[in-house]
């Protein structure tokens, strides 16, 4: 992936009712949703949810297709799967990674103590 296509990815994801449009639809699967149901789902207007969705589809990272009177939205997973690897292919300099939870770090500190 281009890095001005991960730009473009990561500046549409980053507010938060495209973010929570966008967790939607990769939570719904490769079928996707109609607009008019996600707009309940998250609680936005369809004109402001239909604004959200266009930025989301020009940055590659969903799809759109008209069935009869509706517009389905569906997560596309290969640009969600090749940002995510952009963003972990050399994470921890090759080493095996092993996030510290938060409650592993505090016995680890008081084991310290």
């Amino acid at each position: 992936m281009e890095t001005k296509n991960i730009v473009r990815a990561l500046a549409a994801i980053a507010h938060e009712s495209r973010l929570e449009a966008y967790r939607c639809l990769v939570q719904a699967g490769p079928a996707g949703l109609p607009a008019g149901q996600l707009s309940e789902l998250v609680g936005i207007a369809p004109s402001s949810l239909s604004f959200h969705l266009k930025e989301l589809v020009n940055a590659g990272l969903l799809s759109s297709r008209q069935e009869g009177r509706f517009v389905f939205y569906a997560a596309e997973y290969e640009t969600m799967n090749s940002l995510l690897v952009y963003l972990t292919e050399n994470c921890c300099g090759g080493n095996p990674c092993s996030p510290v939870s938060s409650h592993a770090h505090s016995v680890a500190q008081k084991t310290r103590a």
